[in-house]
């Protein structure tokens, strides 16, 4: 029945745009492991790709936790852990560790972790399976397997307010005379370019002649790396620093070079950096990763039917910044609000074709998907109604145009 009901849903599929958030894989079976509602004994497994030493991981620690305490089970005994877990076969064996321990939901929060989780949903049809980050879910054709991922872009965007707002203060009272950006970028993925060009974007809003450069670091965590990217950019005279990469390492180079005398500000990510940037810390974008977490659980719980993809935004609480830092302009949270009131209200799209342009010219059309493993979408046109819908034909972030203004120093 369940390969039936894959097969239908695949022809409908094909037939008609599926918006992210919809259900496009068939029901779990009644039957699944995860239709025992009783909370004494369920229990939920979590592949990590770092620990909590490591932003990115210890926001999804936090956020699952959160999730499990908010549905009754015991965060002490029924809640485990694999930490430090590789992209490779050790995840598999991590998932059927967790499986054979009697979990009845089982996530992975790292890309290169999904092809393994796949694998194990295949083999444990009765147990779910949640994947950060991926893109296969939609077309994977198991019940039991999801992917999830917040709209982080629009956190990103306002977070590029809150820097436009300071780089502007800089520009009236001279400590900047040139509106220069840095950006740490982890890869050349459109995860990470969804996440800069929103962040530019915002910043252009306030100060539309802005430029940014981005570093790459070819790794997710490295602290030393992302502290010498962050220097880099400095020496070329960034005077903000913006980061996807998940240590301290960019703000703490940031907060050094403040002290030597320089006037030099960083927006970070993952988690609150005002205990490593005091006096420059402006705010970071976060992830409100209980909010999945929480509905995902609650729907093993039940044995209900998993959606593909799974993605909130604002709208949802689904994503948020830190608190402002004291270095942040005059008028900032009013910004903000006003920004974060337009995206819930739909008067504010973060990538508005009218506002940027690609090789100098405008964008009609793009597309979402990447079909062939390429890692170029080449299908699903993403451009209606005069902007890109991010995060609408999956939950993992799609765009990967590279606009006007933002230079890549080492994307090669």
């Amino acid at each position: 029945m369940k390969k039936f009901l894959a097969l239908l849903l695949t022809a409908i599929m094909a037939l008609s745009l599926v918006a992210c958030g919809s259900s496009t894989t068939p029901a779990a079976s009644a039957s699944a492991s995860g239709s025992d509602t009783s909370t004494s004994d369920f229990k939920v497994g979590a592949i990590m790709v770092g620990d909590e030493n490591e932003g990115y991981t210890y926001a999804h620690i936090e956020g699952i936790k959160a999730a499990c305490e908010a549905l009754g089970i015991d965060t002490t005994n029924n809640l485990i852990f694999k930490y430090s877990i590789g992209e490779d076969e050790t995840c598999l064996d991590a998932a059927e560790q967790l499986a054979d321990a009697g979990c009845k939901v089982i996530f992975a929060n790292s890309f290169g972790h999904e092809t393994y989780l796949m694998e194990a949903a295949k083999e444990y049809p009765d147990i779910y399976f949640a994947h950060a980050t991926g893109t296969h879910a939609k077309t994977a054709g198991l019940a039991n397997f999801c992917n999830f991922f917040n709209n982080i872009y629009e956190a990103r965007y306002v977070s590029g307010i809150i820097a436009g707002m300071k780089l502007d203060e800089m520009l009236k009272d001279g400590s900047a005379t040139d509106p220069y950006i840095g950006y740490v970028g982890a890869y050349p993925y459109a995860e990470v370019v969804s996440g800069y060009t929103a962040f530019f974007l915002g910043i252009k809003s306030i100060v539309p002649d802005a430029h940014m450069d981005v570093q790459y670091t070819n790794s997710w965590f490295d602290q030393t790396a992302e502290g010498e990217a962050a220097n880099a950019l400095m020496a070329k005279g960034c005077v903000i620093i913006g980061q996807h990469a998940d240590s301290t390492g960019a703000p703490s180079a940031v907060e050094a070079a403040f002290k030597s005398g320089k006037q030099v500000y960083s927006v970070g990510y993952n988690v609150d950096m005002l205990s490593v940037a005091p006096d420059v810390a402006l705010t970071s974008p976060q992830i409100n990763w209980e909010i999945p977490y929480e509905e995902i659980i609650k729907t093993a719980m039940e044995g209900g039917t998993l959606e593909s993809d799974y993605c909130n935004g604002y709208a949802q609480d689904g994503v948020m910044l830190s608190p402002l830092g004291t270095a942040c302009a005059a008028g900032t949270q009013e910004a903000v609000d006003a920004a974060i009131a337009g995206i819930k209200d739909g008067s504010l799209h973060v990538f508005d074709t009218a506002n940027f342009t690609v090789g100098g010219a405008p964008v009609t059309s793009a597309f979402a998907t990447d079909t062939n493993g390429d890692f170029t979408p080449d299908a699903d046109e993403a451009i209606i109604d005069g902007y890109y819908h991010e995060s609408y034909f999956q939950s993992a972030p799609s765009f990967s145009l590279r606009i006007d203004g933002i230079t890549e120093l080492n994307a090669g």
